[in-house]
C-alpha cells in the first residue's frame, strides 16, 4: 500500500509539474506567438472567424489554408491540434517542440521560428534556410 501512496504522489506531482510547464511556456517563450497567424496572399477574414472569447477556422474549415492558431500552449492548424511541449534558443531563431495529432495519427513535429521585427513571424524549414516562410497575425 506504501508503494501505491508512493507512485500516487508521485503521479500528482508530475501532472502539477507538467501544467507548471504548460503556463510557463504560455507565459514566456510564446508570447510572441500567441493568435491567429497566415501566410501567403489570402485575407484573414477568408480562413478565420471570431468565435466568442477568440478566433477559429472557417467552416467549412480550408486544409490546404497555410495557417496556425496560437492559444496558451496548443497550436492548431486546420488540420492538427498540437500540444506545445517546449521553446528552446536555436541560433536567432526558436525551435517549438510540438506533440501533434489528426484524424489520422500523433507524432512529435520539430519546428524553427523566429519573431520578426514588423510583428510578423517566419516559419524555417531547417537549420540551412534562410529565406523562412512569413506569416501575418490576424488577431491576438
Amino acid at each position: 500500500m506504501r508503494i501505491a501512496g508512493l507512485v500516487g504522489a508521485t503521479g500528482l506531482g508530475l501532472g502539477i509539474a507538467s501544467t507548471w510547464v504548460s503556463g510557463a511556456i504560455a507565459q514566456g517563450g510564446l508570447a510572441a506567438y500567441q493568435g491567429a497567424w497566415l501566410s501567403g496572399g489570402a485575407d484573414c477574414a477568408e480562413v478565420y472567424a471570431s468565435a466568442g472569447k477568440g478566433t477559429s477556422f472557417k467552416r467549412p474549415v480550408d486544409i490546404f489554408a497555410p495557417a496556425f492558431i496560437v492559444s496558451g500552449s496548443r497550436l492548431r492548424t486546420p488540420q492538427a491540434s498540437c500540444r506545445i511541449k517546449s521553446v528552446r534558443p536555436s541560433g536567432d531563431r526558436q525551435l517549438l517542440v510540438l506533440g501533434c495529432a489528426n484524424a489520422v495519427a500523433g507524432n512529435e513535429v520539430r519546428v524553427l521560428m523566429a519573431p520578426q521585427p514588423d510583428g510578423s513571424l517566419k516559419r524555417y524549414f531547417n537549420a540551412q534556410d534562410t529565406m523562412g516562410t512569413a506569416y501575418k497575425q490576424c488577431s491576438r
